[in-house]
């Protein structure tokens, strides 16, 4: 059983179990979060598909850790014109994991 979850801007294909690193959300670490977005669940072998979200369907997962991913440089220049710029970027991320899906 899978459920395709959005969150964040960004859609996840999730399972039971499993532990997915997603944009980061308002919630402490050890908390419970229910995500109510999902857009389609595969159980038994059969796929339902919202319009644009599954009615009654949620999926339930614990907050395992909140944190930055490593650094990304960003580095502007043009050549011949002493133009410069450098940038550092750490994107902060939630680590989820999944208890259960219900639909």
């Amino acid at each position: 059983m899978y459920a395709i979850v959005e969150t964040g801007g960004k859609q996840y294909r999730i399972e039971e179990g499993s532990t997915v690193v997603v944009e980061k959300l308002a919630v402490s670490e050890g908390e419970k979060v229910v995500l109510d977005h999902v857009l389609a669940v595969s159980k038994e072998g059969s796929i339902t598909v919202g319009e644009p979200f599954v009615t009654g369907a949620s999926v339930e997962a614990t907050v395992i850790e909140n944190g930055k991913s490593d650094k990304v440089i960003v580095f502007k220049y043009k050549s011949k014109k002493d133009y410069r710029r450098k940038q550092g970027h750490r994107q902060p991320f939630t680590k989820l994991k999944i208890e259960s899906i219900k639909a």
